[in-house]
């Protein structure tokens, strides 16, 4: 992958396979993407049991320690500010295919809508030497499972990993033990908007996907989140584009293309409207 990115679009990653799992990723490896951003399409799982990341996910600061376990879901950007002292980390993903055709369960969409806020989940030791366990069984079953093996048990990898996710969550991150209908409808809407909402803006299309009327859709998202539709897809464009603002070199008029604006005018007023300044302003000064 090329490191140079002026004048291009962020460098997007994906997995070769349904799903991957090892432990082959050093500092040395790290360290070439040090001040690097690069957009996810795959879902990264990472369990740190040595050593120190510190990084920038979705312009946020965030450091990744000994017994601490990160989910990078897709469409995250993010870039390696600095690593440091001996790093052991585990690392299973999914592809984006992968995880576009696939039928989640409740514990699956909770522990992706829970990770929007809280990417990282602090274990007690003995929780992070059981994870680290269950991750080297599964690198061993992807070292010694031949591609056919491993496609046929990518759902239950899938569904283990996310079930474990969602237990850790409510046990370390106080999450609620219960999920109502209501906030299962939630997550569907977030977990849509994720992978669509470069290409996609209308709340109509979303309500048809989950298969409800637009005004139901409304109803339920501003009852659960107290924000609108809108609102949250607006999040999910405006942190896209300054990213890109302020990572990469690439033009007003090729931002608003990447988030299919109609037009560079357009993109200008919906940027000004949620951040209160333009583009080229943010950029310069934000």
């Amino acid at each position: 992958m090329e490191k140079d990115i002026n004048n291009k679009e962020l460098p997007q990653i994906d997995l070769p396979e349904e799903w991957v799992a090892g432990t082959d990723i050093s500092k040395e490896l790290l360290s070439m993407y040090t001040n690097f951003p690069c957009r996810l399409k795959a879902e990264i799982i990472v369990l740190c049991m040595g050593g120190e990341i510190k990084a920038t996910l979705n312009l946020n600061h965030i450091k990744v320690e000994r017994n601490q376990v990160v989910v990078l879901m897709p469409g995250s950007i993010f870039q390696i500010d600095k690593v440091e002292s001996d790093l052991q980390i585990y690392v299973l993903g999914f592809s984006s295919e992968y995880s576009e055709k696939h039928h989640m369960s409740a514990s699956a969409f909770s522990a992706i809508y829970f990770t929007l806020e809280r990417p990282i989940i602090r274990l007690k030791e003995e929780a992070a030497t059981l994870m680290q366990g269950y991750f080297q069984l599964l690198i061993g079953l992807f070292e010694n499972l031949n591609e056919t093996m491993r496609r046929e048990i990518a759902d239950n990898v899938y569904a283990d990993a996310h079930k474990g996710l969602y237990i850790f969550y409510q046990k370390y991150a106080g999450q609620s033990n219960t999920t109502s209908k209501n906030e299962m409808l939630c997550r569907n809407f977030t977990n849509l908007v994720i992978q669509h909402y470069r290409e996609m803006r209308n709340v109509e299309w979303y309500a048809r996907k989950l298969g409800i009327t637009h005004a139901h859709l409304a109803i339920i998202i501003k009852q659960v989140t107290d924000k609108t539709c809108t609102d949250i897809i607006a999040t999910m464009v405006i942190m896209d584009a300054k990213s890109q603002l302020k990572l990469t070199n690439q033009s007003i008029q090729e931002i608003s293309d990447s988030l299919h604006f109609a037009n560079v005018s357009f993109f200008g007023k919906y940027f000004k409207r949620h951040v209160g300044m333009s583009p080229q302003a943010y950029r310069s000064n934000g």
